[in-house]
């Protein structure tokens, strides 16, 4: 049975490009759990829900806290769509707009 992949929506790619490098390394840490395990076996505290399709990476790192929120796309391919630093207690809506923008206008 093939695993899963994490893929970076070209746009969400700049923006995890932008972190430091501390929590680019949680992200790829994470991304890597996801690849060999899948999302049904990654939970708290590096994944969660959000709302519908979408969930959220969760980075720490010495500056603060990140998200990058992803969604399940074509067979086992989970897609980052969104990568932004929290900077509230919860996920601000907008970056959850953000992300749902970017699923929407795939092809």
């Amino acid at each position: 049975m093939a695993g899963w992949t994490v893929d970076v929506h070209p746009l969400a790619e700049a923006e995890l490009k932008a972190l430091p490098a501390d929590m680019r390394a949680r992200f790829l840490h994470i991304a890597e759990l996801l690849e060999a395990f899948g999302p049904a076996k990654v939970g708290m505290p590096h994944v969660r829900p959000l709302e519908s399709k979408l969930w959220e990476m969760r980075m720490r790192g010495r500056d603060g806290i990140a998200r990058a929120v992803y969604a399940a796309v074509r067979g086992r391919t989970l897609l980052v769509l969104h990568v932004f630093v929290k900077k509230t207690e919860k996920t601000p809506r907008a970056a959850i707009e953000t992300a749902k923008d970017r699923l929407e206008a795939l092809p």
